[in-house]
C-alpha cells in the first residue's frame, strides 16, 4: 500500500480517519462502539476529506470503509436524534449535511470504493450506493431500515438505490425494510464483489492496482457520462418529494418509531 499518511487530524472529527496511502485515499468511519453509526460532525467531515484527495494528482481512487472488523456504517447516530433531528430546523440542517457528504461522494470526480465488513445499514448503505464500487466481505448484511422508524428517505438515496438494483428490487428492499446477506445482496445487485473476510483486503488491492493501472482522465469522463444518465430528470417534482420527506419526519408514526427504537420494542405505526 506504500507509505500512509495521516491527514486533518485535528482539523475533522477524531471518528473519521482521512489517510492516504500509496496511490489511495482512505476514510475510514471510525466510531466502532457505535457500529460507526454518523454523527452530524462524520457527515461534516467527508467532503473535506474528499476534496484534499482530489487536489493530490497521486491518489488515484479513494477507499472507504469502517473502523473495528464490525461495521461499514450501521446507520445515522441515534443517540443525537432527540438533539438533531426533532425539530423541524434540526431535521432540516442534518439532512443538509448528509445530504452534501452523500452528493460529494456521488459526484466525485476520482473513483470510489466501499470497502465493507459487517453492518452496512441505512445511511450506510446509502454511503455504500453513492460509491462507484462495492467490496463486501461474506460477513456484511444490509438493510434500509426507514420504514421501521418512521423517517423520510431521501429521492438522491432513492434514485441511487435504483440505479444499483433496478426499480423492482429497489420496491422489495425498501417495503420489507429486511436485511440481506451479502450473497443476496450481490445476486441483487447492491454490491458487485463478495469475498471470504479474510481475503477482502488482497481483493481490494487488486481491483485497486487495476484503477491505478489506468489513464485517470478517460476513468474521470467515463464516469461523469455515467453520472449523467443517472442524473434526475427535470419532470421530478424535486419539490414535491421533499415534502413527502420532512412530512414524515413531522409525523407521529416518526416519534413512535424513535420512541420505540429507544425503549427496544416493536413499534406501533398509525400512519398518521
Amino acid at each position: 500500500m506504500g507509505n500512509t499518511t495521516r491527514l486533518l487530524q485535528g482539523d475533522v472529527t477524531d471518528s473519521l480517519i482521512i489517510e492516504k496511502r500509496g496511490a489511495t485515499g482512505w476514510i475510514t468511519f471510525n466510531d466502532p462502539a457505535k457500529h460507526n453509526a454518523m454523527s452530524y460532525d462524520m457527515w461534516a467531515g467527508v467532503p473535506r476529506a474528499l476534496e484534499v484527495f482530489e487536489k493530490d494528482d497521486e491518489v488515484r481512487a479513494v477507499v472507504l470503509t469502517g473502523a473495528g472488523g464490525k461495521a461499514f456504517v450501521s446507520g445515522a447516530n441515534i443517540s443525537q436524534f432527540d438533539k438533531l433531528r426533532s425539530s423541524e430546523d434540526a431535521v432540516a440542517e442534518y439532512e443538509r449535511v448528509g445530504e452534501g457528504a452523500q452528493m460529494a461522494i456521488w459526484n466525485y470526480l476520482k473513483p470510489t470504493i466501499a470497502r465493507i465488513d459487517g453492518y452496512c445499514i441505512g445511511g450506510g448503505l446509502g454511503i455504500a450506493l453513492c460509491c462507484d464500487v462495492r467490496i463486501a466481505s461474506d460477513a456484511s448484511s444490509f438493510s434500509i431500515p426507514a420504514g421501521k422508524m418512521g423517517l423520510g428517505y431521501r429521492l438522491t438515496a432513492i434514485r441511487n438505490l435504483v440505479s444499483a438494483v433496478g426499480a423492482a428490487n429497489a420496491l422489495d428492499i425498501f417495503l420489507t425494510a429486511k436485511r440481506f446477506h451479502a450473497q443476496e445482496a450481490l445476486s441483487r445487485g447492491l454490491v458487485q464483489y463478495v469475498t471470504p473476510k479474510e481475503d477482502l483486503d488482497k481483493q481490494l488491492d487488486e481491483y485497486l492496482a487495476m484503477i491505478a493501472a489506468n489513464a485517470p482522465l478517460t476513468l474521470q469522463a467515463g464516469k461523469k457520462m455515467i453520472r449523467q444518465f443517472q442524473q434526475i430528470g427535470s419532470d421530478v417534482d424535486v419539490e414535491g418529494m421533499r415534502k413527502l420527506v420532512m412530512g414524515c419526519f413531522a409525523s407521529e408514526d416518526y416519534k413512535e418509531g424513535r420512541k420505540a427504537f429507544a425503549e427496544k420494542r416493536a413499534p406501533v405505526f398509525k400512519g398518521k
